[in-house]
């Protein structure tokens, strides 16, 4: 039996900046669907600290993928919004990489799974900042992605509200103050879980 693929396509917040190896959301989900029985082989990150949209789309372009995956997650924005740009621009380019991701899913939306944007405005790292600005601004990118993904007819999961749990929980904050734990991205793999048992099925 060949192993399914899964391509995870994003920021700091796929390649789980701050925690394990085995602690990213993608390998934790990974992790849990061998438990279901299903046969996946490890998952193929393209994904750096920082990245923008167009960073990724950058990123997705040096990696000269030739071929096509069982299932596909995006997860992009944050550091659009964190460095001031507009939504107009995001919807943009968002949509360009959610076209290249149901491309890479063999052109199938429900083989693709986009998830929301943290808010970064609840920990520690933001102490100082005008959090309901943050929160807001969140609120505004998410609102795009999540009518982008319906529009193209592609799960959506929305983990933000997990992320705004680190306000009473500092366990769901990474050492640094600023990306999620391993405990959070658990809770973000097993959310996921169903979605992507539903593409593989």
């Amino acid at each position: 039996m060949i192993p399914a693929t899964y391509l995870a396509l994003g920021d700091s917040y796929t390649i789980g900046e701050q925690v394990a190896e085995s602690g990213r959301f993608p390998v934790q989900t990974t992790a849990l669907l061998r438990e279901k029985g299903f046969s996946v082989a490890d998952p193929q990150i393209i994904a750096t600290t920082g990245w923008t949209t167009d960073e990724l789309e950058a990123g997705i372009a040096a990696a000269h993928i030739q071929k096509s995956y069982d299932i596909v997650t995006l997860l992009i924005g944050v550091n659009n919004q964190y460095r001031g740009r507009s939504v107009e621009e995001y919807s943009k380019e968002f949509t360009a990489l959610l076209q290249k991701a149901i491309a890479f899913a063999g052109g199938r939306p429900s083989h693709v799974v986009v998830l929301s944007i943290p808010d970064w405005g609840v920990t520690p790292y933001a102490a100082g900042r005008d959090r309901e600005q943050i929160a807001r601004e969140i609120d505004q990118y998410n609102a795009a992605n999540k009518a982008i993904a319906a529009a193209y007819q592609v799960p959506y999961l929305d983990i933000t509200p997990f992320t705004r749990e680190a306000a009473q929980d500092p366990e769901l904050v990474a050492p640094d103050g600023l990306h999620p734990s391993a405990k959070d991205y658990h809770r973000w793999a097993v959310a996921l879980l169903p979605l992507l048992q539903q593409a593989l099925q």
